[in-house]
């Protein structure tokens, strides 16, 4: 008979739903491992080193646009990667969802697990005491009972959770002890982890609900809190115009305090703020002391000058008190430059009249060129260029209100008129007779108003953070065991001891210093009990 050889069959493999389960599975692993916690923590502040180091859209549009003038080449290609805008880029936001659902998934089940730890007893006593590497044997002539007796009350001094169980259940010849403490250790651990997590959603709630805007307020003027009246600012995406906080702030007197080798020691305002139509409150704020108010917050972050100029048409007309902040471009002697455009002072929109101004808060003239040498107001002056013609403001084209628009004088639409450095009460008269003169200045304070509803959420989820790395440090996980073993000869007791640490520090030694107090301790109450045998057996003595 012929038997024939049947293909072999390969046994059928997992489907493809539970194959991709499986992936999934092991991904999710993967994720929530701590390794992969640490990895994207450490990608994270590797990603925020560009916002450091390059101007960010969000602070400051004119740093950027200096940046793309300096570095034409270079600055567009740092621009597609998103290195203006670091905080507000794909992939910082991948990297910070990726850590907050790592930090969770890998926290809350070791939490869970550690919740579950808490409520139980501590481990029975391994099998093999002396092969554990911190062992040794005790004796004492105590029964196995009352020696057991003296290690559990030993050890629940020290703070330790005892359980003791009988030979029956402990499967040993005179029942044993297991104590365990250091469990501050892993709540340290993981109260470090979840007020980490709390940290991101802290920082996240602050960028989707916070704001912040800045402006230049010279003295005797005010802003209220509106996006239209800040020069700059940035707002998360779920803030709306209606939600800003009904604030209006006036700027009533700025002061700047300088050392000997004039650099700014204190800047000081005073302030009045309120709702609209208040009068409003006053109060003193400086660079480290702002203004706290419901979660917002006013901060002066700089100063400088505002000069003030008049000017007398030839029909008679005068327009006093005119001035705009001059923006400092040497912050050693805050020399500062800046344009006052004065669009309704002619008869048509072709004789508008407009000047370009440096201002020296201690002027020198060296060589016809006006510098500064003081950033204190000892002898302020003024160079000015006046220009006559039509400004563009009614263009629909965007101009800064810090300078003159640079194309405008190109094309001819400004035509320079005169020019002359000046000092205070001086004035300086155009071809056509008008007189621009150079009243005096006032000082303007840099006032930034932020809002950070995540702020108290960030605080409080650093002192926790904190309190559990201090936690995780410095407290000791700790295990001891305590088993009787056979009678010695002698008919003593025999206790193996044995302990199991983690965490900072020798173990042997704190293992020896057990040893030898559970020891002494033995000895003593052996002692004691020899005295009070040896009392009883004493015969009375006959009267």
């Amino acid at each position: 008979m012929t038997v024939l050889d049947r293909p072999a069959v390969s046994a059928p493999g997992p489907s493809a739903p539970r194959r991709g389960a499986g992936l999934l599975l092991q991904w999710w692993r993967r994720l929530t491992a701590m390794r992969t916690a640490i990895i994207l923590l450490f990608l994270l502040a590797l990603a925020a080193v560009p916002g450091s180091l390059l101007p960010q859209r969000s602070l400051s549009q004119n740093n950027v646009t200096q940046y793309f003038a300096d570095n034409p080449t270079l600055a567009p290609i740092l621009d597609r990667l998103y290195l203006f805008d670091v905080f507000s880029s794909p992939w910082f936001a991948a990297v910070y969802l990726l850590l907050f659902v790592s930090l969770i998934g890998c926290v809350l089940p070791r939490a869970l697990e550690h919740a579950r730890a808490l409520r139980a007893a501590p481990p029975r006593a391994p099998r093999h005491l002396l092969r554990l590497p911190d062992s040794g044997e005790l004796r004492s002539t105590l029964p196995p009972a009352e020696a057991l007796d003296v290690v559990e009350e030993e050890l629940r001094v020290r703070r330790f959770r005892v359980v003791r169980r009988s030979a029956d259940t402990a499967g040993a010849s005179g029942g044993e002890v297991s104590a365990e403490k250091g469990y501050l250790k892993e709540t340290g651990n993981l109260l470090f982890h979840l007020s980490l997590v709390a940290l991101l959603l802290g920082l996240a709630g602050g960028k989707l609900w916070g704001y912040e805007g800045s402006i230049l307020v010279t003295e005797g003027q005010g802003f209220c809190n509106s996006f239209q009246q800040y020069d700059t600012y940035s707002a998360g995406p779920l803030v709306d115009s209606g939600d800003l906080s009904p604030v209006c702030v006036d700027l009533e007197d700025f002061r700047a305090e300088y050392e000997e080798d004039l650099t700014a020691s204190s800047f000081t305002a005073d302030i009045r703020y309120g709702g609209p139509g208040e009068e409003g409150r006053a109060t003193t704020i400086g660079v480290n002391d702002p203004l706290r108010i419901d979660g917002d917050r006013i901060y002066v972050t700089g100063h400088g000058f505002s000069p003030t100029f008049a000017v007398t048409l030839p029909d008679g007309r005068e327009y006093t008190d005119l001035s705009v902040p001059f923006l400092p471009s040497d912050q050693t002697t805050l020399a500062s430059q800046g344009a006052l455009k004065l669009p309704d002072v002619g008869t048509g929109s072709d004789d508008q009249l407009a000047l370009e101004g440096f201002f020296a808060p201690t002027g020198v003239v060296q060589g016809g060129i006006l510098t500064s040498i003081d950033p204190r107001p000892l002898d302020p002056q003024v160079a000015i260029v006046l220009y006559e013609g039509y400004l563009g403001l009614d263009s629909g084209i965007p101009q800064s209100v810090y300078s003159l628009d640079a194309t405008q004088i190109d094309r001819g639409s400004l035509e320079r008129v005169g020019a002359a450095n000046l000092e205070v009460g001086e004035s300086v008269e155009l071809p056509d007779g008008t007189s621009v003169a150079f009243t005096g200045f006032r000082e303007f304070a840099a006032l930034q108003f932020s809002h950070d509803p995540g702020q108290l959420w960030v605080l409080g989820s650093a002192v926790s953070l904190l309190v559990g790395l201090l936690g995780m440090l410095l407290v000791r996980r700790e295990r001891v065991f305590a088993r009787v073993g056979a009678p010695s000869g002698d008919g003593g007791t025999v206790l193996t001891v044995a302990s199991l640490m983690r965490g900072s520090g020798e173990s042997a030694p704190r293992f020896a210093a057990l040893s030898d107090e559970l020891g002494t301790v033995l000895a003593a109450r052996a002692d004691s009990a020899r005295s009070r045998t040896s009392a009883s057996e004493v015969p009375p003595r006959e009267s």
